[in-house]
């Protein structure tokens, strides 16, 4: 087991602030899609988003680095491991307003479950993220999308902390959404996610239902089972990334335990 970098003043500070709370030199390959990764020098696990609000805040009250980690489907971790303090975010409470079409979810809840969960509602705009890995906060960061939707086309507002600052609303429209681009993604370690307000549409009967059902088909028959990244690749403009890696010959191609999926159709995943 690697020592943690930190002087055991460092250490002593921590298990003072956060007590029984706190794990050391914990192993995070088993908390990402891939299974792959070092350890990390201290975990905390936040169950809400108070709780995951009160952490950040007191780390960044001991000017400790941090960084937060969802569903893992869409990172690599070095066999380095990360130093510093990892927050497994596990806030995963979701209400649902059912006086209008409306949900509210932690940003650790899982983004295809609070998909699902609305489709059961016959309800609209979240259907074509029902078979996406990660959570809801790394999708809002992330501008998650697939099938020609994505979380800006119906995100109302989402709850963001700032350091020194009380969590704040912020809408749809300061987020500065692009293509899987969003203000977050461009300020890096400044913020937490600490809860997301979708703002869907009521759907004839069966049609949100048949709708998640046309997209999970398609999953299954274009990405592989198992442990995968799915698709990962941003697209180039007026290009489909699955199509430039089949062009380039590296569909099937391997390097130790990964490798670039062979599904004819796939457009593109990895497996691990």
């Amino acid at each position: 087991m690697n020592p943690s970098r930190f002087a055991p003043t460092r250490t002593d500070e921590m298990r003072e602030q956060f007590g029984e709370r706190l794990r050391e030199m914990v192993n995070l390959a088993p908390y990402t899609s891939a299974r792959i990764g070092g350890m990390a020098d201290y975990v905390l696990i936040a169950k809400s988003a108070k709780e995951l609000q009160e952490m950040a805040q007191q780390l960044w009250d001991m000017d400790m680095n941090f960084r937060i980690l969802g569903g893992g489907s869409n990172v690599l971790i070095s066999d380095r491991g990360v130093r510093g303090v990892v927050i497994l975010n596990q806030a995963r409470q979701v209400k649902f307003d059912e006086t209008g079409p409306v949900v509210r979810a932690e940003s650790g809840a899982s983004l295809g479950s609070v998909s699902r969960r609305t489709v059961d509602r016959d309800w609209l705009g979240l259907e074509w993220a029902g078979t996406i890995p990660g959570t809801i906060g790394g999708a809002v960061v992330g501008n998650a999308g697939a099938h020609g939707g994505d979380i800006a086309s119906s995100l109302e507002l989402a709850v963001i902390l700032q350091q020194n600052q009380e969590p704040e609303s912020w809408p749809v429209e300061r987020l500065g959404y692009g293509y899987r681009d969003s203000a977050l993604k461009r300020m890096p370690g400044s913020f937490v996610v600490l809860e997301a307000t979708f703002r869907l549409k009521a759907a004839d009967t069966s049609l949100a239902k048949a709708k998640l059902g046309e997209f999970t088909a398609y999953r299954q028959r274009t990405q592989p089972s198992g442990a995968s990244w799915g698709s990962m690749f941003k697209n180039p403009a007026e290009k489909f990334a699955g199509k430039l890696i089949d062009a380039a010959g590296l569909k099937g191609l391997q390097i130790g335990g990964a490798r670039v999926s062979p599904v004819i159709e796939a457009p593109v995943g990895v497996v691990a």
